[in-house]
């Protein structure tokens, strides 16, 4: 009798549990008729900025570390392993460089003198070494001097760690004075630390310069171009813009190496090499040998931008170098060289080819304008000495080109005394767009998905410059790109496009990273020099950007915003293209939610979809060993007329998308 009791206890309590949780389950109202406001095709993006080895050793698919010796120690990237330095008589041959005093941008070049026939090497050790895939084709290019015609023939053949050749190809240079040689060959294995070696037939002297070495498959088949697996990861975000060149890279550690547009366009050979900003930044991941060729330049961002789809975001020094380290000012009297860069970059981009910087793109290959429309002016600079610099640029931009919409910043903090005053002066001038860096752990992103609430409908618009949750703290080294904070990331990416009157673009930050070579992280994509994979973070990016739509809708829980409540955010947006109402979804919590979500305004079909991001413990992370650990897995939700039912795992990103009839 006391069993049969306790089982009837039993039974009834779990009838409870199960009516209590079905009566409790949360509902949210979808207003799918009344748009607040339009979704800018802004509203994701892009940042790039070369740090980590993202452009040279990264994006810019060059395999040659210091193509032109115009490093600071200039045989730097390069060794002799066979020439004896100390016994000149005997050695087989050594490599000087020569410097060209009358050839300002690339005044270099090395001199190889071969003594003997005992088996001088040249040998290029690239970025971290040479990734090289079995059976592809690798186009070698080089300019040369054979005085005398003293030298017969160039082999040049990918080694391993062994010595064991991996292709092999040669050339034979025929003149005294400089000429350009190509040569094409193919790699008989894979192989991510090869290097490049360099032998030569005959006795006396040869000048090489500019030997260059890209893969022959890069994006679009350009010559000479970006690497094709990374540029492939931007291009599926469908971001609505690319942000270049950074960063603190505008602004240089001082006013001599700040990046200077001009100095990256016209031939590649005689653009000037610059030291990396970045190089000895951080004590934790030195990289004295991180410079800046400038292949990837302004030019070629531009064409990336468009080879992606995204509008061009170029950001200009403002006369200030980077306040973390020197802070040197252009005197308020010498800033005209300044602002006519950034008139003048306006005319590359935008101008007719008659025009003299049109006339350049054009020869560049490229005589239709880019379609300039936004440029920033400074990167993340503070005080009264960035707004009496911006007033000036302002003026000079707005008169001559008063449709150009000019991005202004805030400073690097996304609180305190230099926000404030920033905010405050920018508003004041009346300022189109200010620039918001936020570099937090990830209990302030999900604690921040009100920030905007607030924000005035008529003041200054919102872009979301930089961002990223720091699983340890801002510049660690031992921050993740792990579960948390990418789900953290997502929760306040609702609050931005609930805002997206306010809020016109957003963009994560840093955007990628050489696995041996990165000095920041977290990073949103992660390569070596075979293969590259999205974190968990691009994850995030990605489900955002492919879903922005067009119009914003209102999506509230008991009349209110969904900012938090139970750990659950949400947006909720109309794609007037797809004919599509599409509901953003996190939940924060440890526990899977049960919603109802009722829709006013529209019938829908039958069957929806939905796309859900989650894994089983926060710190879960992508990998070269598991790159879609954590990635996108869809499924099918029926739609009961004007109402839907799903069910939110625990710790989860979760994208609804229902098809009017």
């Amino acid at each position: 009798m006391k069993n049969n009791l306790i089982t009837k206890i039993t039974v009834c309590s779990l009838l409870l549990t199960s009516f209590l949780s079905n009566a409790q389950k949360t509902t949210l109202e979808v207003n799918t008729a009344k748009t607040i406001t339009k979704i800018q095709p802004t509203m994701y993006g892009v940042f790039f900025e070369d740090i980590n080895f993202a452009a040279d050793g990264g994006l810019y698919a060059e395999m040659i570390k210091n193509r032109s010796f115009e490093f600071e120690i200039p045989l730097m990237g390069w060794s002799q392993p066979n020439s004896d330095r100390h016994s000149y008589n005997k050695q087989s041959g050594i490599a000087t460089t020569v410097k060209v005093l009358k050839n300002k941008t690339n005044s270099n070049f090395c001199q190889v003198i071969i003594n003997n026939d005992k088996g001088y090497e040249l040998i290029n050790e690239g970025f971290r070494g040479m990734g090289i895939k079995k059976d592809l084709k690798y186009n070698l290019s080089l300019k040369a001097a054979n005085h005398n015609g003293a030298i017969k023939k160039i082999t040049i053949q990918f080694i391993d760690k062994d010595k064991k050749v991996l292709g092999e190809t040669n050339i034979v240079p025929t003149s005294n004075d400089w000429q350009n040689y190509t040569t094409q060959f193919i790699a008989t294995q894979t192989e991510a630390k090869a290097k490049l070696k360099i032998t030569f037939e005959g006795t006396g002297t040869i000048d090489l310069d500019m030997i260059s070495l890209f893969p022959d498959d890069t994006w679009n088949h350009r010559k000479n171009g970006l690497r094709k697996d990374i540029v492939q990861l931007l291009y599926d975000l469908k971001p609505g813009f690319l942000r270049f060149p950074g960063g603190c890279i505008v602004e240089g550690r001082t006013l001599a190496q700040r990046y200077q547009w001009k100095k990256t366009v016209g031939d590649v050979e005689k653009r000037e090499t610059l030291i990396n900003r970045w190089n000895i930044e951080f004590e934790h991941k030195l990289a004295p040998d991180y410079f800046q060729t400038f292949g990837l330049g302004f030019f070629e961002y531009f064409q990336l931008a468009e080879d992606i789809g995204a509008s061009p975001l170029p950001i200009l020094s403002c006369g200030m170098s980077c306040q973390f380290n020197s802070g040197e000012l252009v005197p308020m009297n010498e800033l005209n060289p300044y602002v006519q860069d950034a008139l003048d970059l306006i005319e590359f981009a935008n101008g007719p080819v008659t025009a003299p910087w049109g006339k350049i793109r054009s020869k560049m290959g490229h005589p239709k304008p880019f379609n300039l429309k936004l440029i920033g002016v400074g990167n993340e600079q503070w005080g009264p000495e960035y707004i009496e610099r911006y007033k000036v640029f302002e003026k000079a931009i707005k008169s001559k080109y008063p449709t150009m919409t000019i991005v202004s910043g805030a400073g690097p903090f996304p609180e305190g005394d230099y926000f404030e005053y920033g905010t405050k002066e920018l508003k004041k001038l009346n300022a189109e767009i200010v620039d918001e860096h936020y570099y937090k752990n990830p209990q302030w992103f999900r604690d921040n998905a009100i920030r905007y609430d607030s924000y005035d409908r008529k003041g200054p618009k919102v872009f979301a410059g930089e961002y990223a949750a720091q699983s340890v703290a801002i510049a660690s080294p031992d921050n993740k790109n792990n579960w948390e904070c990418a789900f953290s990331e997502a929760a306040f990416m609702t609050g931005l496009e609930r805002n997206a009157e306010v809020v016109h673009l957003t963009s994560y930050a840093p955007l990628m990273a050489h696995a041996e070579a990165w000095q920041w992280t977290p990073d949103m994509i992660w390569f070596n020099n075979l293969e590259s994979y999205g974190s968990a973070n691009y994850q995030v990016q990605k489900l955002f950007s492919t879903n922005k739509g067009t119009d914003l809708l209102a999506i509230t829980r008991d009349g209110k915003a969904v900012t938090g409540q139970n750990n659950l955010f949400a947006s909720a947006v109309k794609d007037v293209i797809t004919r599509e109402i599409i509901i953003k979804l996190v939940n924060a919590s440890a526990n899977a939610q049960d919603l109802n979500i009722d829709f006013k305004g529209n019938k829908f079909q039958s069957k929806g979809k939905v796309t859900t991001l989650t894994s089983a413990k926060l710190d879960d992370v992508n990998s070269f060993e598991s790159p879609t650990k954590i990635s996108p897995t869809e499924s099918e939700i029926k739609c009961n007329g004007d109402k839907v039912s799903i069910n939110l795992p625990a710790h989860s990103v979760s994208v609804l998308k229902l098809k009017l009839k």
